[in-house]
C-alpha cells in the first residue's frame, strides 16, 4: 500500500509540492528576527539556500546509492557549509555499514590529508558522528605514494583500514593546503566491494525519498548554523574556544581544535587578533565568513591565512588584522565589502592549543604598529 501511495504522489505531483514546500519554509532560517536585516546579508542568506539545495541533491539524489559510490565534493568556491576551509578539498561519499568498500589513490602531496567515517546526518538529526578515522600518518604507502583503504565492520589483518558501525551512511576526506600552487592533490577512488547487482533506474521510491532528505538537508542546515551565528553574538569581535564536543558532533575532525565568533566593523575600525606564540601544529588557517558561516570569496580576496601564508613576529608570535582596507602591515585579511561576519580559527594537531586575543582599534591606530615590523 505504501508503494502504490508514493507511486501515486509522485505521478500526481504531490512529492514535487511537498519538496519545493520545504524549500520555501527554509527561507523563514534567513529571516530570523536575530539575522541582519540589511539587503547584503538577505541576498547572500537566499543564495546560500540554492547553494544548499545543489549539494543536497548531488548527495541525497545523484549519488546516493551507497552501492554505487561516488566521491562528490560537498564544500567549495560556490557551495559552502558551516565555515568551511578555504584550504581544504572536501570529498563525500555515501555509504552502508553493512557493506565493505576500498578506497584506493595516490597520497600526493597535500600538507594533510584524513578520512572518517560517519553516521547521522544534517537532513536527519543534525548531527554527524564519527565512527572511524585515519590520517595520511597512519597510512600505509607504497614506494609511488599509492594506497588502499578498506571500510568494514570487520578488523582487518594487515594493511590500511577504516572502521565502519551498522549506521555508518557516509564517508568524509580532508585534503588540507598549505599551497593549493605547489601541492598535489589525493587521486582517489571508492568501490563498494561484493556488488551483487547494476544500478537500477529511478523510481518513484527513489525520487521522492531523494527530495525528501533534500528538502530536510538545506533546511536543518540552515538551521543548525544560523543557531551557531546567534549564538556568537554573545562575543563580537572575541574569539573564544568552541565547543569541541559539540563541533565533533557536527562532523569536525577530530585533530582539530577550532574557535568561532564573529565580528562587526566600521569603516574606520580594524579587528586586530594576536597569538603570543603559535603552537607547533600540523597545520593551522584564520578564516573570515559572511554571517552565514560562508567563506567569503577566496578567488578574489585575502580572506584566510595559514601556516604558509602568515607572517610569524620573531618570537614566533602572530598577529593579523581584519579591516575594509589595506592597512599597509603584514597579515591584513579582508573584510571583501562585508560589514560583519563570522570567523573561525583551526589548530590541527597542536599539542596545546594557543588562544588568541583580540581588540578593536581605529585604522589610524595602526600606524603604530606598522612602526613595529
Amino acid at each position: 500500500m505504501a508503494e502504490e501511495q508514493t507511486v501515486e504522489q509522485v505521478c500526481n505531483g504531490e512529492t514535487w509540492n511537498q519538496f519545493c514546500e520545504q524549500l520555501r519554509r527554509s527561507g523563514e532560517q534567513i529571516m530570523r528576527a536575530e539575522a541582519p536585516a540589511d539587503a547584503q546579508t538577505r541576498a547572500e542568506g537566499f543564495r546560500y539556500l540554492t547553494r544548499l539545495l545543489r549539494i543536497a541533491l548531488e548527495m541525497h539524489l545523484e549519488y546516493a546509492d551507497p552501492d554505487f559510490p561516488g566521491f562528490i565534493t560537498p564544500s567549495h568556491e560556490t557551495a559552502k557549509i558551516g565555515a568551511d576551509n578555504p584550504d581544504n578539498l572536501y570529498r563525500y561519499a555515501r555509504l552502508n555499514g553493512a557493506r565493505r568498500y576500498r578506497v584506493s589513490g595516490q597520497r600526493g602531496s597535500v600538507a594533510y590529508l584524513s578520512f572518517g567515517t560517519q553516521k547521522g546526518g544534517y537532513e536527519t538529526n543534525g548531527k554527524m558522528i564519527q565512527t572511524g578515522f585515519i590520517d595520511a600518518s597512519q597510512l600505509q604507502l607504497d614506494a609511488d605514494g599509492h594506497f588502499e583503504i578498506i571500510l568494514s565492520q570487520e578488523p582487518q589483518a594487515g594493511g590500511n583500514w577504516l572502521r565502519l558501525e551498522p549506521e555508518s551512511n557516509a564517508l568524509i576526506v580532508r585534503q588540507t593546503f598549505l599551497d593549493r600552487a605547489s601541492e598535489q592533490a589525493a587521486q582517489l577512488h571508492i568501490e563498494r566491494l561484493d556488488a551483487d547487482r547494476l544500478p537500477q533506474p529511478l523510481d518513484a521510491h527513489g525520487l521522492q525519498q531523494g527530495l525528501q532528505r533534500a528538502a530536510a538537508f538545506v533546511e536543518n542546515t540552515a538551521r543548525l548554523f544560523a543557531d551557531w551565528a546567534q549564538g556568537y553574538q554573545a562575543h563580537v569581535n572575541q574569539l573564544p574556544p568552541a565547543d569541541q564536543p559539540l563541533c565533533q558532533a557536527v562532523g569536525g575532525d577530530p585533530n582539530i581544535f577550532y574557535y568561532h565568533s564573529c565580528w562587526a566593523l566600521a569603516d574606520d575600525e580594524a579587528l586586530v587578533i594576536e597569538v603570543s606564540q603559535v603552537p607547533r601544529c600540523d597545520f593551522w588557517n584564520l578564516q573570515i565568513n559572511n554571517y552565514w558561516m560562508e567563506s567569503l570569496d577566496y578567488r578574489y580576496h585575502r580572506i584566510c591565512l595559514n601556516k604558509h601564508s602568515a607572517r610569524l613576529d620573531p618570537r614566533g608570535g602572530l598577529r593579523v588584522v581584519l579591516s575594509a582596507r589595506d592597512p599597509g602591515l603584514a597579515n591584513w585579511l579582508e573584510t571583501a565589502g562585508h560589514p560583519h561576519g563570522t570567523l573561525c580559527l583551526r589548530w590541527v594537531g597542536a599539542d596545546t592549543p594557543v588562544h588568541p586575543t583580540t581588540r578593536v582599534v581605529k585604522l589610524h591606530e595602526l600606524e603604530a604598529l606598522a612602526d613595529e615590523q
